[in-house]
């Protein structure tokens, strides 16, 4: 009886396997790598600036002049142009079938949910540290993104990922000890602490922010597009609700009746934030959160050496 599983003839080879075809734009790994790090740089550097000048610099002159406190509107701004954007680039791309979820929208939500906590999070620090201790202060991310890296993807991290870690983090820490901590807004002299206990929150929601877009983007097909698109719909959502139940919506419309200046920053701040948001999502898409965690340590030195030259934000010696 003949064997219904045919044999190779000896002198054929076997297919060739051909890997899968990489992004044509760029001729390189290093090309892609500077490609995302110029993205995510350039974009937050933008962010950084008007982010202190919204949060700290006083809008109005004398008896009249006020500092912006509403957090959340930013958050609402910032997730409501990044939403647009997204939607309207699949649409012109032609790829109207990742206007639907890819994965459960719960998973969309969890991201969604640490996303706005931390941003949140490092606006409200903004009130009651300097932005040189806020910016700086991201420079520790490494270690939340390692230890989320190890519960959630069961990733293993080499001594050499840990050193670098450490030699950052502790870079950080003489920043903190050489110089002023306090912002200029804050009305305890003594918040500082408060502050860095907000800028702890932030490192670890944004910690698992970062790492579980990855876990999302090894577990489904979607685009960096389709992932911002429904993280932003939700954190709308979430951050609709807080402005509500908090009383801080009409107080915010208030606010811009008062000083209609400061909405136009506003809108800027979230069109540099939709466009880091998608440079971010892309980065971490393509080489994983920890890379996109040393890229973001690059952009917090020139994020302190643009606040010191547009708003004279003093550096001791020990900081330079």
């Amino acid at each position: 009886m003949q064997s219904l599983t045919q044999r190779r003839p000896a002198n054929m080879s076997k297919p060739a396997v051909t890997a899968p075809p990489g992004n044509p734009l760029f001729k390189s790994d290093a090309l892609h790598l500077v490609f995302c790090v110029v993205g995510v740089v350039g974009s937050l550097l933008v962010y950084g600036v008007l982010q202190e000048r919204i949060m700290t610099i006083p809008y109005g002159e004398g008896d009249k002049a006020e500092v912006f406190k509403y957090s959340l509107f930013l958050v609402f701004c910032n997730r409501t142009v990044a939403a647009t954007i997204a939607a309207i680039t699949l649409v012109i791309k032609g790829k109207t079938e990742e206007l639907k979820p890819v994965a459960p929208i719960l998973s969309y939500a969890s991201v969604s949910l640490s996303n706005v906590v931390a941003t949140t999070c490092q606006y409200e620090a903004l009130k009651h540290v300097t932005f040189a201790v806020q910016t700086l202060g991201k420079c520790a991310k490494m270690f939340p993104v390692m230890i989320w890296g190890y519960f959630i993807l069961k990733k293993r991290y080499t001594l050499r990922d840990v050193m670098l870690a450490v030699c950052i983090t502790g870079g950080c820490f003489i920043f903190f000890m050489t110089g002023p901590t306090v912002s200029r807004v804050a009305t305890d002299k003594n918040s500082s602490l408060f502050g860095i206990l907000l800028m702890v929150g932030y490192l670890s929601a944004d910690g698992y922010t970062s790492t579980f877009q990855q876990k999302m983007f090894k577990g489904y097909q979607m685009t960096s597009y389709n992932q911002v698109l429904y993280v932003s719909l939700c954190s709308i959502c979430l951050s609709s609700f807080g402005l509500v139940t908090s009383g801080q919506l009409g107080s915010t419309l208030s606010f811009i009746s008062r000083h209609p200046d400061a909405l136009s920053a506003m809108i800027l701040l979230s069109c540099a934030s939709s466009c880091g948001s998608l440079f971010i999502s892309y980065t971490i898409k393509t080489f994983g959160a920890l890379v996109f965690a040393i890229i973001m340590t690059t952009r917090q030195f020139l994020s302190i050496l643009l606040s010191s030259l547009f708003f004279g934000s003093p550096l001791t010696g020990g900081q330079w």
